[in-house]
C-alpha cells in the first residue's frame, strides 16, 4: 500500500522535529549527552501531542551507533532497524490489551537477558493505566531495581490511574496541549510539501477541532484532503464537519449593542435549519464574549484564538462593553448551559435565553455615573439648600427658608443635635441632660451595633416624661427596629444616662413630600441624581 497517512508520514524522527514540547526534548537530549539516563520514565499528558512519538526517538537514541547531541542519526544499522520495525531491542506493549499479571511476569522474566545489538533493551508501554492492581504491583520490584542494560518508558493520557509506588520509581514528564498557532504553522507546513492550497480560516477550524492534539489535526487533514482535493476553504471545512459558523456569534453581540430582538428567532431557526448542536453553540458563545472580554481589558487580540480576519474584528468591540457588562453576559450563559441540558425544547429555551441576552441594559457603576456629572457629560441642576439651619417650635416643626442658593460641597456640614433641638417640656433639667449625652449615646450605639447605630443617627429627641423619651425617625421601619432592641436600650439608656429611660417614636414629617410644601430635593425623576441613576442604570422610583 502506497498511500501512507499524514500522522505516520509526517511522524518526528528526532527531538527537535517534535513541536510544542521543548520542556520535555531539551531535558531528554541533556541527558543524553551528559550520560544521565534514568533506569524508567513516564511521559503523560493529553492524547496526540507526542508521547509515544518521544518514547521510539528516545529509544533509537539509547541504541544509535553515532548519536549527535542526543539526537539519533538516523543512519546507521541501528537506526534504519528501527524505522523499519525490525529491531529486537525495542519493545512496544499496549498496556489496555496486556493488562493481566500472566503478561507482566512475562515481560518479568525476558528483561534479564541483554540485548541483541544495542546497548540497551527498552520497553515501551503505552497506556500503562490500563493495568490491574496485581500487574502493577508485580512490576514494582523489577521496576525499581532492573538489569543495567534494561529502560522502561510508559505512556499514559490518564496518571491518576497509575499508583503513585510506580511515579515515585520514574522520572515523570508532562506534555502539554498544543497551541493553535504551533498546530496551524504544521498543517501548513504539510500543505505546502504535499501541493495542497488551503487557506488560513481553514487552518483554523481544523486546528480549533483538534482541540491541541497535533495527530488529531492531521486525521482531519487528510479527511479533508480525500472529499476537496488540492483545493480547501473554509466552507467546505465547514460544511463537512457541521461547524458552526463564526459570525453567528457576532450577529449575537452585536444585535446586544443595537436591541435587535429579532435576530434571536433568526439565530435559533439558522441553528436548527443547519442542525448544529444547540449547546456547542452556547459553548461557542461563551468563547466570544471570554475574547471580547480579553480585547476589552488588555486593549488587543493577542489572547485570542481563532483566524487573523476574526481578530481584527474583535477589536470594533473595545469600546462597546464593560467589565461588568461582560461578566453579566458570561454569568448568564453558564447558567443558561446548565438550563440547556435538561430542557425538553432546547429550541425555545435558545430563542427565550437569547431574547434575554439581547435585552440585558448596560450597567454603570455610581463611580462613572458622578464622573459624567462632574464632567458636565449628564446635566444636572445644582440641588437647592436651606441657607440656616431651620428653626424648631413645639407647634410646627421646621420653618421653610427663603433665601435658597446653589449647595457647595464644602458648605455642608452634620449640625451637632444641640445646635437643633430644642424641647417641648420647657427647659427641662431632666431633657437638657438627655440633650447632652445624647451623641455619647448614640456613637456608643453604632460601636457596638453599627445598623442599629445608624437608625438612631437619624434620629432627634423631642421630650422626656416620666423616663419615657419621644424621639422623632425618619422612616416608618425605623420604630418597629427600635422596638425590637428595647432590652439592649433599657441597658445602654442607663449605663448612660444613669437611669432606664424608655424610647417612644413619633414620625419625622419630612420623610414623606406634601403637596402643599416645598421639599428641598425632588423626588422621582426631577430630581437630576435620581434621573440620572434612573437613565445609567436602568432602574426605576418605587412610589
Amino acid at each position: 500500500m502506497d498511500y501512507i497517512v499524514s500522522a505516520r508520514k509526517y511522524r518526528p524522527k528526532t527531538f527537535d522535529e517534535v513541536v510544542g514540547q521543548e520542556h520535555i526534548t531539551k531535558t531528554l537530549k541533556n541527558a543524553l549527552t551528559n550520560n544521565r539516563i534514568a533506569h524508567a520514565y513516564i511521559f503523560s499528558g493529553p492524547r496526540g501531542v507526542g508521547k509515544t512519538t518521544t518514547a521510539r526517538i528516545l529509544a533509537k537514541s539509547l541504541n544509535c551507533l553515532h548519536p549527535k547531541g542526543g539526537e539519533p542519526c538516523n543512519e546507521c544499522e541501528m537506526c534504519k532497524t528501527f524505522a523499519a520495525s525490525q529491531s529486537l531491542d525495542v519493545i512496544e506493549i499496549d498496556g489496555a490489551s496486556n493488562r493481566r499479571i500472566e503478561e507482566v511476569r512475562q515481560l518479568r522474566e525476558s528483561v534479564k537477558y541483554a540485548p541483541t545489538k544495542g546497548n540497551y533493551k527498552v520497553y515501551i508501554i503505552d497506556e500503562v493505566h490500563m493495568l490491574t492492581t496485581e500487574s502493577f504491583n508485580a512490576l514494582l520490584k523489577t521496576l525499581e531495581e532492573p538489569p543495567q542494560h534494561t529502560i522502561f518508558i510508559f505512556a499514559t493520557t490518564d496518571i491518576h490511574k497509575v499508583p503513585l509506588t510506580i511515579i515515585s520509581r520514574c522520572q515523570r514528564f508532562d506534555f502539554r496541549r498544543i497551541d493553535l498557532a504551533t498546530i496551524k504553522k504544521v498543517l501548513k507546513g504539510i500543505a505546502d510539501s504535499e501541493g495542497i492550497n488551503i487557506d488560513d480560516m481553514s487552518l483554523t477550524l481544523i486546528a480549533k477541532k483538534a482541540d491541541g492534539a497535533l495527530r488529531d489535526a492531521l486525521s482531519l487533514f487528510d479527511q479533508i484532503i480525500s472529499f476537496s482535493g488540492k483545493q480547501i476553504d473554509a466552507s467546505i471545512v465547514s460544511r463537512m464537519f457541521n461547524l458552526i459558523d463564526e459570525e453567528i456569534y457576532f450577529t449575537i453581540s452585536d444585535s446586544i449593542l443595537a436591541k435587535d430582538f429579532q435576530s434571536a428567532f433568526e439565530t435559533s431557526q439558522k441553528l436548527y435549519e443547519n442542525g448544529w448542536d444547540f449547546i456547542d453553540f452556547i459553548n461557542g458563545l461563551t468563547e466570544h464574549f471570554r475574547n471580547i472580554m480579553t480585547v476589552v481589558i488588555k486593549k488587543d487580540n493577542s489572547l485570542i484564538e481563532t483566524a487573523d480576519s476574526y481578530k481584527e474584528k474583535y477589536l470594533a468591540y473595545i469600546d462597546k462593553f464593560s467589565e461588568g457588562d461582560l461578566l453579566r453576559i458570561l454569568a448568564f450563559l453558564n447558567k443558561t448551559l446548565w438550563e440547556l441540558k435538561s430542557s425538553a425544547n432546547q429550541k425555545i429555551k435558545i430563542e427565550i435565553s437569547l431574547a434575554h441576552l439581547i435585552g440585558l441594559e448596560k450597567s454603570s457603576t455610581i463611580s462613572e455615573i458622578i464622573n459624567k456629572i462632574d464632567s458636565g457629560e449628564i446635566k444636572t441642576n445644582p440641588l437647592p439648600r436651606q441657607t440656616q439651619p431651620p428653626a424648631f417650635d413645639s407647634k410646627k416643626k421646621f420653618n421653610s427658608a427663603t433665601n435658597v442658593t446653589p449647595a457647595k460641597k464644602e458648605d455642608i456640614k452634620i449640625p451637632h443635635v444641640s445646635e437643633f433641638i430644642s424641647p417641648r417640656a420647657g427647659n427641662d433639667a431632666d431633657f437638657q441632660s438627655v440633650i447632652n449625652k445624647w451623641n455619647e449615646f448614640v456613637e456608643q450605639v453604632k460601636t457596638e451595633k453599627i445598623f442599629f447605630g445608624s437608625v438612631l443617627v437619624n434620629s432627634k429627641p423631642l421630650e422626656l416624661y416620666n423616663n419615657k423619651l419621644s424621639i422623632e425617625v425618619e422612616h416608618p421601619d425605623d420604630g418597629g427596629i427600635i422596638e425590637e432592641n428595647k432590652p439592649y436600650l433599657d441597658k445602654k439608656t442607663k449605663e448612660i444616662f444613669g437611669k432606664k429611660i424608655e424610647l417612644h417614636v413619633t414620625l419625622d414629617n419630612k420623610s414623606k413630600f406634601n403637596s402643599d410644601e416645598k421639599a428641598v430635593g425632588k423626588p422621582g425623576e426631577e430630581n437630576p441624581i435620581v434621573k440620572a441613576i434612573i437613565n445609567e442604570l436602568g432602574g426605576k422610583e418605587l412610589k
